[in-house]
């Protein structure tokens, strides 16, 4: 029973943007006390997100301004924030849960996250869901990630346009089944003309690739002779950087969940100036106080710029 009870806790409290209403007809979890037969990982894809429905965010397009909680101020609001959604698989382990469980408990909280940035107003988010290093992970793990990226995309792609939400993706997605590639272009051009946040999402993305496809591109126009090497400083560096499609390419504030104290590879050059917050929490537990621990955290500094 408790292992049904926390599914029900994981996928029943839909997240809702604005002043949209409750829904009227939540649905229900099946109790899955006996343990599967099948791999838990497939099980888990099989019928936890079959109910991710229920706990879908439904995103009231409304442009209306939402009051920021007391202890934030507008004006020292961060524009850019990039996140590291680290610890899905050890808040499973801890609850006695399959990996893959972990997971879905993570999607329920990027989706309440994504809800409050809009809120707030955030107006870009670059989240760190897919590592070109998460490829050596097991098969069957990668397989339950590929599968809950479509699902995600599939269910929210139309909330998000609605809402004013624009979607880019950095990263090699060419390395993607083919038909999450094909998705994900959809989802890039249905909202390419949205403006009021800018939804940047790292898949199969490494930071120090970012950089180093940066220098070929460069080093490519100087051989061509379209400029030359004296031309050539951070301005333009940054220019060819993936995160060239936002109009704020370096985030003021990461945050990384779950206790580690590490940059892994992510954004390794947009991230020199940008101030650090690393929270205890492991990201599925990653809520409102939370986040506002971290945003307090990063007003209350005093940014120098290497000054």
């Amino acid at each position: 029973m408790a292992f049904s009870l926390q599914l029900q806790q994981i996928f029943l409290s839909p997240t809702r943007f604005c002043s949209q209403s409750k829904s009227t007809n939540p649905q229900i979890i099946p109790n899955l006390t006996k343990r599967p037969s099948i791999h838990p990982f497939a099980y888990a894809q099989n019928n936890a997100t079959s109910n991710i429905e229920a706990a879908k965010s439904s995103i009231n397009s409304s442009a209306e301004e939402v009051s920021l909680p007391s202890e934030l101020r507008r004006e020292l609001m961060p524009k850019h924030i990039a996140v590291i959604l680290d610890g899905n698989r050890r808040w499973a382990k801890k609850r006695g849960l399959p990996a893959a469980l972990g997971y879905v408990a993570g999607i329920r909280a990027l989706r309440n996250f994504v809800k409050l940035s809009y809120n707030w107003g955030i107006r870009a988010l670059t989240l760190f869901a897919f590592s070109s290093e998460n490829w050596f992970r097991p098969e069957a793990e990668v397989d339950l990630l590929m599968g809950l990226f479509d699902k995600v995309v599939k269910d929210d792609l139309g909330n998000l346009a609605r809402a004013g939400i624009r979607i880019s993706i950095i990263g090699d997605s060419s390395k993607l089944p083919k038909s999450l590639q094909d998705l994900i272009d959809k989802a890039v051009m249905t909202t390419k003309a949205n403006s009021r946040l800018h939804l940047l999402v790292a898949v199969n993305y490494s930071g120090q690739y970012d950089v180093v496809q940066a220098c070929q591109t460069i080093a490519q126009k100087v051989k061509d002779g379209n400029i030359q090497p004296e031309d050539i400083n951070s301005f333009l560096v940054e220019q060819e950087l993936q995160t060239k499609c936002t109009e704020f390419p370096s985030p003021d504030l990461l945050i990384r969940t779950s206790g580690e104290l590490r940059l892994s590879n992510f954004l390794l050059w947009q991230l020199a100036y940008t101030e650090l917050f690393f929270s205890h929490s492991q990201w599925p537990d990653f809520g409102e106080a939370e986040y506002l621990e971290a945003l307090s955290s990063f007003q209350q500094r005093q940014r120098r710029y290497g000054g």
